[in-house]
């Protein structure tokens, strides 16, 4: 996996993957208190959300359970200080389909959780 970062003004920055996609990226600690993009610290919890939700939509896919949406929503809270680590994340799932078992649900949540979500 590769990834590339640019800054291009102010607290703004475009990072690149190494599949080609582009995304824009600010930084109020520059400064630039006007934000035109997620943080790089907003990216890493969104990222963690799509992970799971990959994860749970394919579990479930092979399952074979038919689900219409899936929505994962996250609350953070981060170290006052630096670092300013993630202290507590909260994730809550809404899964909604045709016949869904919700202990199923739970289980692709789990396995996400505890499995295969880095």
């Amino acid at each position: 996996m590769k990834g590339k970062v640019t800054w291009i003004k102010g607290g703004s920055f475009l990072m690149e993957s190494g599949t080609g996609h582009a995304l824009p990226m600010h930084s109020k600690i520059l400064g630039d208190d006007v934000s035109v993009a997620p943080s790089a610290m907003e990216y890493v919890l969104m990222g963690m959300g799509g992970c799971t939700s990959a994860d749970v939509m394919m579990i479930l896919g092979k399952g074979r359970h038919d689900v219409r949406s899936c929505v994962a929503t996250l609350e953070a809270e981060r170290a006052p200080e630096d670092p300013k680590v993630f202290t507590r994340i909260h994730m809550h799932y809404i899964v909604t389909g045709r016949g869904l078992n919700p202990a199923q649900v739970e289980r692709a949540i789990k396995l996400s959780k505890e499995k295969y979500c880095s």
